[in-house]
């Protein structure tokens, strides 16, 4: 096959755990052929969207990972597989890039993510189709009601709806100290909408993501383990990755979830799990492959390539 991959500039890649990369590495290994560009590099011209595309060979080397053989434009229709692997913000860029993509499908492209699917789901909102698994949970620009949140649950997580790697994530304790200053940044004076969660005291133990591939879910999650006095396990943040096999409870969650979301187009979701809660869900580029195939063994980058040819 020729794959496509949308996503950051190669150069910034952080090989030794980048999920992009295990993905590259993976179907390269299988004889694939593999291309990639950026968002900006993607155009609508006549009854086309083409892209000015790398193909790359892996090299092996840990630093200079790939060489570039050659440079061309072309449809994405040409591709057997396009991976939209932008990472957030989701910002009204990546939103036309959706739109692009849409328009590349209906003339024959095979787009993963589906674009209507990453549009359509907020990685913070989707939690609300679930009500059942989720902490009591508000979204509102209304400071007077994140506020009175906070005083109905007196431990309480704020965060932009936009975020990714836990920035802009903020816990206000009890005594409210900051409360307002958080409100009214994350809301820009309620310009913005913020979500609001009650705490959920197992973080200490991890902010565990759940993959789930083709409709399939992962048999290991990979726990996010918060550091010093942080509140945030993202690895981004400084989190220390500890995998794990999955919980009856997170089984439940994912098993749930799967088939829903593979329906909708969703070849891979990263599912957010703190203790017994499901907090996100991550479409846009769900991570956390190279961790848990180190450590436990498990080849996630050869079930996803398993997928995507199934797929296609």
């Amino acid at each position: 096959m020729q794959i496509l991959f949308i996503a950051d500039p190669l150069d910034q890649f952080k090989t030794y755990k980048d999920t992009t990369f295990s993905m590259m590495r993976e179907a390269a290994r299988r004889g694939h052929r593999i291309f990639a560009c950026e968002l900006h590099e993607m155009a609508w011209y006549g009854a086309k969207v083409d892209a000015r595309v790398k193909e790359i060979r892996l090299t092996g080397d840990a630093d200079a990972w790939y060489e570039v053989a050659g440079i061309r434009v072309a449809a994405l229709t040409e591709f057997d597989a396009v991976l939209m692997r932008k990472d957030p913000p989701f910002d009204m860029e990546y939103i036309n890039a959706t739109w692009l993509l849409e328009i590349a499908e209906r003339a024959g492209a095979r787009v993963f993510n589906k674009p209507s699917a990453i549009r359509d789901h907020s990685e913070k909102l989707a939690i609300a189709e679930f009500p059942q698994f989720v902490v009591p949970t508000l979204v509102t620009r209304d400071a007077a009601r994140l506020r009175a949140f906070h005083a109905e649950h007196g431990d309480v997580i704020y965060k932009p709806l936009d975020g990714m790697g836990g920035t802009g994530v903020f816990r206000i304790g009890p005594d409210g100290r900051n409360l307002g200053s958080v409100v009214e940044m994350l809301g820009e004076y309620g310009a913005c909408s913020v979500m609001a969660q009650r705490f959920i005291p197992e973080i200490k133990a991890g902010d565990k993501r759940v993959l789930v591939i083709g409709g399939k879910v992962v048999p290991h999650s990979l726990a996010r383990i918060p550091q010093g006095n942080e509140v945030r396990g993202n690895l981004a943040a400084g989190g220390v990755g500890e995998a794990r096999d999955l919980s009856a409870r997170d089984r439940q969650i994912a098993e749930t979830l799967a088939p829903i979301l593979w329906q909708r187009g969703l070849l891979l979701v990263g599912l957010d799990i703190i203790g017994d809660y499901l907090t996100e869900v991550n479409v846009t580029s769900p991570t956390c492959f190279q961790e848990i195939t180190a450590q436990t063994g498990f080849d996630v980058p050869k079930m996803f390539i398993d997928a995507l040819e199934l797929a296609v």
